[in-house]
């Protein structure tokens, strides 16, 4: 048999524009068949076809409105006064939440976190903040403090002074703005004891802390739409959390029952063409841009749901520690016959192994889910579903 010269390939799917009510498991299983009859290709055992979120949500009709947000917030802040902290820089995932947060409540003082947010959107510069001699550990800001500090910082790519931004939208909505700077949570309860903190990744840590310290309520964005308010949609585990901007007055949900989505996905490619196929629904990428320091995943996990052939991490061993140390006096086709042969006798669980150093110590849904993100994009690309073939494949695999 021919040697296969390819490795791992990953292939956008082009889909139709999904819409509430469309069954997104058959049109993800129709739209990955058409693509291969399209292209001359055949699935294999193992492949992995992956959906994002954003179209099995919008599927499931799994959205929210700002007034039914609100509701959610006068229900667990009844007295309508309360901290909101730590919240994300975006337009996109925070502004319309808040405009529902602010719409519930009377009061808020909002501390953002600095000089950047949890997912490394700038608020002032690193370097600023070092030659003025502010401690961003320690040292809580008042807006006044910070403006005579910093003066009108833009976000370096949206051109958004984000601290004006918030405040203007708390205040549209009837509501008064009180803006600070801090990053430890605790320091919040020097001016209300009640706090929806909306941080995403610390969340747990945030709400331990702030309970342990006296708070009398303590919410996350992970608590908000937890179920259905005024027949809106709901998220069980996550809220409103990995929420994106849906129109102006509404918000797109993380989607609910993937583990159903995922298996029907692999079923019915199963039934048409026969192959064992892994599936996944995933969200952001977990990366960082190394130039615009931004942490790409403000979701609240890459993989909602996934058949179990993706649960672990990837257990591989380093190619070139094995050329330049255990086969160093190999070459040519020797080398390559010894290398395949320590593959395939390699053992099934290599963590802290010397051969597997520099291999990446992820789980498989993280790297494969950051995969699919960056080959779909975010944009007019059109490709919601994507096709990966070899992810599995190492060099004794001919």
């Amino acid at each position: 048999m021919e040697e296969r010269r390819i490795g791992t390939v990953a292939r956008g799917v082009r889909a139709p524009i999904i819409r509430q009510g469309d069954d997104i498991a058959e049109i993800v299983v129709n739209s990955v068949l058409e693509a291969a009859a399209s292209e001359g290709l055949s699935l294999r055992d193992r492949d992995v076809v992956a959906v994002t979120e954003a179209v099995v949500a919008r599927a499931q009709g799994n959205y929210a409105t700002v007034d039914q947000i609100a509701a959610d917030i006068r229900a667990k802040f009844p007295g309508g006064e309360f901290g909101v902290i730590f919240p994300i820089l975006s337009r996109n995932r925070f502004a319309i939440c808040l405009r529902g947060i602010a719409r519930g409540a009377k009061k808020i003082t909002l501390m953002l976190s600095y000089p950047s947010d949890e997912v490394g959107n700038p608020l002032v510069d690193q370097d600023a903040v070092d030659a003025a001699g502010v401690d961003p550990y320690a040292d809580v800001l008042t807006e006044e403090k910070y403006r005579a500090l910093f003066g009108c910082v833009k976000h370096p790519f949206t051109g958004v002074d984000y601290i004006e931004y918030y405040k203007e939208l708390i205040e549209s909505q009837g509501c008064e703005a009180q803006i600070l700077l801090g990053n430890d949570c605790r320091r919040i309860l020097n001016y209300t004891k009640n706090v929806l903190t909306c941080d995403i990744h610390t969340r747990a840590r945030s709400k331990r802390l702030l309970r342990a310290a006296g708070a009398e309520r303590v919410f996350g964005l992970d608590d908000i739409l937890r179920e259905s308010v005024n027949g809106s949609g709901y998220n069980e585990n996550y809220g409103l959390l990995g929420s994106n901007k849906a129109t102006e007055e509404s918000v797109k949900l993380f989607p609910r029952a993937c583990e159903d989505v995922v298996a029907r996905i692999a079923a019915g490619l199963k039934d048409a063409a026969g192959r064992n196929v892994e599936v996944m629904v995933y969200g952001d990428g977990a990366f960082k841009d190394p130039v615009g320091k931004i942490w790409e995943l403000a979701d609240p996990v890459v993989s909602p749901a996934y058949t179990p052939g993706l649960e672990g991490q990837p257990n591989e061993l380093k190619l070139k520690y094995l050329a330049d140390n255990d086969f160093r006096d190999l070459s040519g086709e020797a080398l390559k016959n010894a290398i395949s042969e320590r593959i395939r006798t390699k053992g099934s669980d290599l963590v802290g192994s010397m051969v597997s150093q520099g291999t990446t110590p992820r789980r498989l849904t993280d790297l494969i889910g950051s995969l699919c993100d960056l080959t779909s994009g975010s944009g007019d690309k059109g490709t919601p579903i994507v096709w990966i073939q070899g992810y599995f494949d190492n060099y004794a695999i001919g």
